[in-house]
């Protein structure tokens, strides 16, 4: 798999993920206006073309008997060709509604990460080595960028981190000493809904475009997960950034990546020596 397939992916899914972020959750518990329901990844849904539906309240402690009652039911919706929703591994044979609303919100959410992640990825490789970034100091593939940040990023990622799940806890999450059971959503959660628009892009919109959007946003963050798997093991295995090595293989085949790898891998800006060993390969690629 090219990481360069991976790299527009997560360019699309990055671009969806700001669309996508435009759809509300209504001030009340329960909401009036139909939504996009969505399932686990491999008990995937999304809505068709016709009239939304209305989704039921989940009802803790009652079960579905496959991936086809929880669309009749409205949780999720298929979308073609499976109208009655797919799970290839049985994840939604006998499964508690709540847990098949917390396997939706938790597609999701990875789905969202992912599409930062993939987008991430390439920007980041792209202005890695500019000065007004971490004083030029940050080289090589972006799966070693991490490591060579400053501890305070480190820190105040963490401190951002635990704002945004403690949001999501007390906006979508039973309180786990008042509930039956851990890890319950409210149920009359709508999965991924956590009334986040800033830019009141949804303002105004119908039914229809707010459905929509939601259905990209789920796609694209199928795409995005793909997409950054794909984009961290190549990583893994050449250890190269993905452009260069992307373009090197392209015009060099094998041969040309073995080179790229020996000669880059371990240097002292390996952005730069990858940079300048695909300009070489394209030099000599188009005197042929």
């Amino acid at each position: 798999m090219a990481a360069s397939t991976m790299a527009l992916s997560g360019l699309f899914a990055g671009a969806a993920a700001l669309k996508a972020a435009a759809a509300p959750r209504s001030t009340g518990r329960s909401t009036g206006r139909s939504t996009v329901k969505t399932a686990a990844f491999f008990g995937f849904g999304g809505p068709s073309k016709g009239a939304p539906q209305q989704r039921n309240k989940v009802n803790p402690g009652d079960t579905f008997a496959d991936v086809q009652e929880a669309v009749e039911c409205g949780l999720i919706q298929g979308c073609a060709p499976f109208e009655d929703g797919i799970d290839l591994f049985g994840f939604y044979n006998g499964i508690d509604q709540s847990q098949a609303q917390r396997y939706a919100d938790v597609e999701i959410t990875h789905g969202r990460v992912a599409m930062l992640a993939a987008l991430g990825f390439v920007v980041g490789e792209q202005v890695e080595g500019s000065s007004f970034l971490f004083d030029a100091a940050i080289t090589g593939p972006a799966i070693d960028h991490f490591q060579q940040v400053p501890v305070p990023f480190w820190a105040a990622l963490g401190v951002a981190i635990i704002a945004v799940e403690v949001n999501r806890v007390n906006f979508a999450w039973q309180n786990p000493f008042e509930a039956d059971s851990l890890f319950l959503q409210l149920p009359d959660f709508e999965p991924g809904d956590y009334n986040f628009d800033p830019l009141g892009l949804a303002e105004g919109k119908d039914d229809e475009w707010l459905l929509d959007m939601k259905m990209k946003e789920l796609n694209n963050g199928r795409v995005g997960m793909i997409a950054i798997s794909g984009m961290v093991a190549q990583e893994l295995v050449n250890g190269l950034n993905l452009i260069p090595a992307d373009e090197v293989g392209v015009m060099g085949n094998g041969e040309g990546i073995a080179a790229m790898v020996a000669k880059c891998t371990g240097a002292a800006d390996e952005a730069a020596c990858s940079k300048a060993f695909e300009a070489a390969e394209r030099v000599v690629a188009f005197a042929q």
